[in-house]
């Protein structure tokens, strides 16, 4: 413990120093990302007639806002850490019903009222918020393929690590990956993301050497490994490399329509990791070291953003997706909690009670509290390492 307190300290003075350069990126990526998740559920409000009370950017004391032609009140708060919008008849920014409020309100005010609408409406304002966050991943994939382009490097073996997975599996200098487990192969980056995403996973690759194709068959190693920053991750590896010649590298453009579907791509893919993830993590693969908070995002945007304007937007992609499916978790106090007890209603007829829906929220926050004390000790973890 004295160790971890003691190198703390030791990182701090370099953390503060840079505090500026992460600061900003990180509020413009976690900024961009919440407000179209709340934007989400506030459209469809909008739609379904509900009275929008005030939406929110961040917790807290409000810094600056406004109120529109319908009276919501737009609001930046203190504490940058989320938002929400909050609905006529809620208790609070967790879409608690207000029972006492709602149990006087006129047939005019329940037809504004969100708890007041059919099941349907309800699930559907809920859902849009992470929709919206798949939808405005898709988008920011697909401009920085139209604008930014793809680095593309043709997926050729030219070194081969001794006693490696590569080794062991037949691979010769020279060799062309073509396909992995049946998945067209078009750059070496493509390779490296599948094979970093399957690790202690046979694989099949179909490589092309010389004028024929052989099919080959390797289990990438899972090996802690150090990105340009001194950030340690936990990766796939065959033990291949590539040597870059002039003009190996070239960036390729795309048009809107290849561009949105190459965003749909990366969507999934994103998401397809994340769960592999969470099996990995179940089944003892994976550790629970690579949870972040707020303080390791804030590090990531500040070091991507050194990379330019499309590798911040990239992460803000990334970013989206993760809290869109976060939020569509089971866990009361999350969309995803919401959309449960509205499962329930359906299927019973009828809400759950007000005692075990507020049971739920009890739970929900709990685990969420927990979750967020537990990332951002792994935060602390992570600065006292460097």
């Amino acid at each position: 413990m004295m160790d971890v307190i003691s190198g703390l300290g030791a990182n701090l003075g370099t953390l503060s120093s840079s505090l500026l350069g992460y600061v900003i990126p990180f509020l413009f990526v976690l900024t961009l990302v919440v407000f179209f998740h709340e934007l989400g559920h506030f459209w469809v409000a909008r739609r379904a007639g509900v009275r929008v009370v005030t939406f929110s950017l961040g917790f807290g004391p409000e810094i600056a806002g406004f109120n529109d032609k319908h009276g919501t009140r737009w609001r930046i708060a203190a504490i940058p850490l989320g938002g929400y919008v909050r609905f006529f008849g809620d208790e609070d920014a967790a879409s608690t019903p207000d029972s006492a409020r709602l149990s006087q309100m006129t047939a005019a005010e329940r037809n504004e009222s969100f708890f007041y609408k059919p099941v349907a409406w309800r699930a559907a304002i809920v859902a849009a918020g992470p929709i919206a966050n798949f939808l405005l991943a898709i988008a920011i994939f697909a401009i920085v393929f139209m604008v930014f382009g793809k680095q593309v490097t043709a997926p050729r073996v030219d070194q081969i690590n001794p006693g490696s997975a590569a080794e062991m599996a037949g691979f010769k200098p020279g060799d062309l990956v073509l396909e992995i487990d049946g998945a067209k192969v078009d750059s070496f980056s493509d390779m490296q993301r599948i094979v970093g995403s399957h690790a202690g996973q046979p694989l099949a690759f179909t490589v092309a050497r010389g004028d024929r194709e052989v099919t080959l068959t390797a289990t990438p190693e899972l090996k802690e490994v150090k990105d340009p920053f001194g950030n340690s991750h936990r990766t796939g590896l065959l033990g291949i490399s590539r040597s870059l010649a002039a003009g190996d590298v070239t960036t390729q453009r795309f048009g809107p329509v290849e561009a949105i579907g190459m965003g749909v791509q990366e969507t999934w893919f994103v998401v397809a990791r994340t769960f592999d993830y969470l099996g990995g993590l179940v089944a003892g693969r994976e550790s629970a070291d690579q949870l972040g908070g707020p303080i390791r995002i804030a590090q990531v945007s500040g070091q991507v953003a050194t990379f330019g304007i499309g590798a911040l937007l990239s992460l803000a992609a990334v970013l989206s997706v993760s809290i869109g499916l976060l939020n569509l978790f089971p866990i009361p106090l999350l969309d995803g909690g919401h959309l449960l007890f509205y499962a329930f209603e359906a299927i019973r007829g009828r809400p759950l009670s007000a005692r075990t829906q507020d049971i739920g929220f009890r739970i929900g926050l709990a685990l969420v509290l927990m979750l967020m004390i537990f990332a951002t000790w792994n935060d602390v973890l992570h600065i006292a390492a460097m």
